[in-house]
């Protein structure tokens, strides 16, 4: 084998010496990254040296946060619990969310709920006391600002160098060295076009945050609008009608009602492993068709029980003569402008007709998702090694290895952004546990074949 070009790592990690070559590094270090490093916790434990897997993650945030803003107090999950970080890998594994309620001494207590959907700030509790067990694998604070290929002597791509900006000295980077990288940055906030996020318009991603900050200004808030259809946007208008008792909120949009979200056993199946199996393998218009069949599982669905609590909670203002709560169907925003006092105006049009009206408000929250973010800048060079099919997207093996020129022996792994690939379950929860066994397992099997 050549001698890579470039040398060692250009400045000494905080966490391993220059001359490492990490067998993959993670870039973010949300659930699925997470669950990822304790597949290589386990592996490695009880190993000699050499045969352990050497891996690394890097994270922006300063600390371990997943969906902080979306922490409502009473907001449950919308997967079992048993589809953990571990569970559906390792019923065995001390990483099980059971593991960590019996070691906040909460087992039993949960226990007696009788349910399968934890509240979400525990599930939350659960992931920082997962990884806070794994944080010698975790560089936090650690931006990462570029993936270039290294090359050697006879041409191969045998490493990627992943370039992280050094909190402890601004302006210099620090370089490691990767036989693989797993990419799970995770998706962005979808802002729709014409709008932009302001101190009066929030993507609802920073919801509780920003309405604290609201609230801890003694500012009267009047009116709220609330744009979207999904979960997120019903827990919103939730949210802000309970945290501000004498605000109108107003919910826009573009259906008739909210759409109750399918969440009957034979419809989840479209979850489950095997499912991404079938899905993997088939033609690109089947592969469409489950899609479009199945989004009524997981995209713009609200819970049966949080519709019927929102439209109680209208009926109930409606005799009581006082209406807080209003929902502006079959409409959309079409243009906010800011107005005297701090405050905005917001264009609303009632679709059937063309009728606008123009709403005074305070606050405008776009609960309108999410997108995946552009791979193509942080993977710069390393980018145009991937390969694509017919539709411009990046092609990835059922191991969730992305398809990469010939001379490239070096791995990329994805671990979201792949629906087109794997299915609905790509973004979501349920098959963390699994993915991240089929990655450490090509990952090892890649460093055997190496060897």
């Amino acid at each position: 084998m050549g001698r890579p070009e470039g040398g060692d790592a250009k400045v000494k990690s905080p966490i391993s010496g220059p001359d490492v070559v990490h067998d993959i590094v993670g870039i973010g270090f949300g659930p699925s990254n997470l669950a990822l490093s304790i597949a290589v916790e386990e592996h490695n434990a009880g190993l000699a040296a050499d045969r352990r897997i050497d891996a690394l993650f890097l994270e922006r945030q300063p600390r371990f946060g997943w969906h902080r803003g979306m922490l409502i107090d009473d907001a449950t999950m919308q997967v079992s619990f048993l589809k953990d970080l571990v569970t559906l890998r390792n019923p065995t594994s001390d990483y099980s969310f059971l593991c960590f309620l019996r070691e906040r001494g909460r087992l039993i207590d949960f226990l007696n709920q009788k349910t399968l959907f934890p509240l979400r700030m525990e599930f939350h509790e659960y992931f920082e006391w997962a990884a806070a067990r794994v944080a010698h694998l975790v560089a936090y604070d650690s931006e990462v600002v570029a993936v270039d290929p290294v090359r050697c002597e006879d041409g191969r791509v045998a490493y990627f160098d992943v370039v992280r900006r050094d909190p402890e000295r601004p302006g210099a980077t620090v370089t490691h060295r990767a036989r693989n990288i797993s990419v799970a940055m995770g998706l962005e906030p979808h802002v729709p076009p014409g709008l932009e996020l302001t101190e009066r318009i929030w993507h609802n991603s920073e919801l509780i945050p920003r309405a604290g900050q609201l609230a801890d200004t003694g500012a009267p808030v009047r009116r709220a609008i609330v744009l979207g259809a999904g979960q997120s946007a019903a827990e919103t208008v939730d949210y802000l009608h309970r945290t501000f008792p004498d605000a109108e909120v107003c919910s826009v949009f573009a259906k008739y009602g909210y759409t109750p979200a399918d969440d009957s056993p034979f419809a989840n199946r479209i979850f489950d492993p095997e499912a991404v199996d079938v899905y993997f393998s088939s033609p690109s218009e089947v592969k469409q068709s489950l899609l479009d069949y199945h989004r009524s599982t997981n995209y713009s669905v609200v819970d049966m029980e949080l519709i019927e609590s929102l439209y109680a909670t209208t009926y109930r203002e409606k005799v009581a003569g006082r209406e807080r709560l209003r929902f502006l169907n079959v409409s959309r925003v079409r243009g906010v402008t800011p107005a005297d006092g701090g405050g905005l105006e917001v264009a609303v049009e009632f679709l059937p007709t063309g009728e606008r009206q123009v709403l005074p408000a305070d606050v405008l929250v776009l609960a309108t998702g999410y997108r995946p973010r552009d791979l193509t800048a942080l993977l710069g060079d390393a980018a145009k090694l991937c390969l694509k099919d017919d539709g411009d997207a990046i092609r990835v093996g059922r191991d969730h290895r992305v398809e990469t020129a010939p001379e490239v022996t070096a791995g990329i792994y994805l671990q979201g952004g792949t629906e087109h690939t794997h299915g609905l379950s790509s973004t979501l929860l349920s098959t963390v546990a699994v993915r991240a066994e089929e990655i450490h397992r090509s990952v090892l099997g890649d460093r055997l074949t190496a060897v």
